[in-house]
């Protein structure tokens, strides 16, 4: 039962499974974690580990093949729509439309999302992230760098309360992702929005997460603070215990909350 919308986890998975064939192993399987709001939790794993699969289920985009998701407080197979108006998504991975304009394409969202007063909130994501010089660009003339920008806005123009972030910072030189990362602390300090965050940038998971939870063939395998799982695997730093985990390496010191 999904508990009331205004007490819910951002997001509440119960056995959330996802296979792609019925004669193939699951691409997520029996996935349950209660991510609180306010939080920014990490969702790290080696390539085929499950996390885009993991995303696109907590989007609706795709439909479990068992268990069940809910988003602030709203059951994905039932009342997708009501969740996805306060959520939003973002990944440099995914291109928008190349012929468009930077303000057109954010202007297209902004109409998905019925923000109201559009251009002001255009104009005022372009100054927080730089972008105001590129508004007339066409997306697809835009470095890298600048369509992870680009992403980002987009992802910011409803003022999401659940924002899911696929490598944030990807393509983005050391000091323009570290401006990135202020931003978006400061974001979610001030709105208290909830971030889930699927990054291979370990100091970004160690600076960014509260929590991390670490996927292995579409299970999770350890989960915990940084510091904690720091701690746990005896290493120095994210990376190092990432690479335990991926080899098969975990400490029993503790088990899997």
């Amino acid at each position: 039962m999904t508990p009331p919308a205004d007490t819910a986890p951002a997001i509440l998975a119960e056995g959330l499974t996802k296979r792609y064939a019925s004669d193939a192993p699951p691409a997520v399987d029996g996935l349950s974690f209660a991510m609180p709001r306010g939080a920014t939790w990490g969702l790290l794993g080696g390539n085929g580990a499950g996390k885009t699969t993991t995303i696109a289920m907590l989007l609706g985009l795709l439909v479990p093949s068992g268990g069940r998701v809910a988003c602030l407080g709203q059951d994905m197979a039932k009342d997708r729509f009501a969740a996805l108006a306060r959520m939003n998504f973002s990944s440099p991975y995914i291109a928008l439309p190349s012929r468009l304009s930077v303000a057109e394409n954010l202007r297209v969202y902004a109409h998905l999302y019925d923000v109201p007063h559009a251009e002001r909130r255009i104009a005022e994501l372009a100054a927080q992230l730089q972008l105001t010089e590129l508004l007339d660009r066409p997306a697809g003339n835009l470095s890298a760098g600048q369509k992870t920008r680009v992403a980002l806005a987009k992802s910011l123009i409803n003022r999401p309360e659940l924002l899911l972030l696929d490598e944030p910072t990807a393509s983005l030189d050391p000091d323009t992702g570290d401006w990135v990362r202020s931003w978006l602390e400061r974001y979610r300090a001030e709105s208290g929005c909830a971030i889930l965050l699927a990054s291979h940038n370990m100091g970004e998971v160690e600076r960014l997460c509260d929590h991390v939870l670490m996927l292995k063939q579409g299970r999770v395998v350890d989960q915990g603070s940084p510091a904690a799982l720091l701690e746990r695997y005896g290493r120095d730093d994210m990376e190092q215990v990432f690479l335990d985990i991926a080899r098969g390496r975990q400490r029993e010191a503790e088990a899997v909350a």
